[in-house]
């Protein structure tokens, strides 16, 4: 299988089911971050978030690792780079496929609610099944620099219809308030070398734009 289908079949089945609706909409999901559109929010991205996360709440005590990682899998189902409302839009079709799926409403309100939040990533009252996405999501941001080069290079192609002056301007904006928070990862999930890289990562690439 490409795209590392088989890793994400088996995480999928593992903490949201099998059976013949679950395999409808896991396959569902999979075209999604397969849309023309994507270069970074791709199927490649979806796979390091639910490994993240899979590997990040190991040894750690969460309330639900199934509801993160069905967070994990539907927190960019819907992505359109011109868009204000992916996070939302991605939180309701998450919320009607687990409803579809068996999952009572308070925990489809929950992988809602962890979707919406990456949004911000606001680590503020986050408990640790949030902090869990919240890292997963960003893990890119501690990437080696080649993979951290990638991801902007990718990224950028998507806001490709920002022009080159607004790119700057926003992209330095965002890269200055993950600089100004006391920290990107939350503290109690121990990631320093994560947070370090991320930092040294950042700095690069606003001395770039600066540049």
């Amino acid at each position: 299988m490409t795209d590392g289908l088989l890793e994400l079949r088996v995480a999928w089945e593992r903490h949201l089911g099998k059976g013949p609706g679950s395999r409808d909409w896991f396959d569902s999901v999979l075209s999604r971050y397969r849309e023309p559109q994507r270069r970074y929010h791709d199927v490649r991205h979806l796979r390091w978030v639910v490994r993240h996360v899979e590997t990040l709440a190991g040894g750690r005590t969460v309330a639900d690792l199934d509801a993160i990682v069905a967070a994990a899998f539907f927190h960019d189902v819907i992505y359109d780079p011109t868009g204000r409302d992916n996070e939302t839009a991605s939180g309701r079709l998450a919320v009607r496929a687990l409803t579809e799926l068996g999952w009572d409403r308070h925990r489809s309100a929950a992988v809602e609610a962890m979707i919406v939040g990456t949004a911000q990533h606001d680590l503020d009252g986050a408990s640790v099944d949030d902090a869990v996405l919240s890292a997963a999501d960003l893990g890119v941001l501690a990437a080696d620099p080649a993979g951290y080069s990638d991801y902007v290079r990718n990224v950028r192609h998507e806001y490709r219809h920002v022009s080159d002056a607004d790119w700057v301007t926003g992209r330095s904006a965002l890269l200055r308030s993950l600089l100004e928070r006391e920290t990107i990862y939350a503290p109690f999930l121990d990631l320093d070398e994560w947070e370090a890289r991320a930092r040294g990562n950042i700095t690069a690439e606003l001395d770039t734009l600066a540049g």
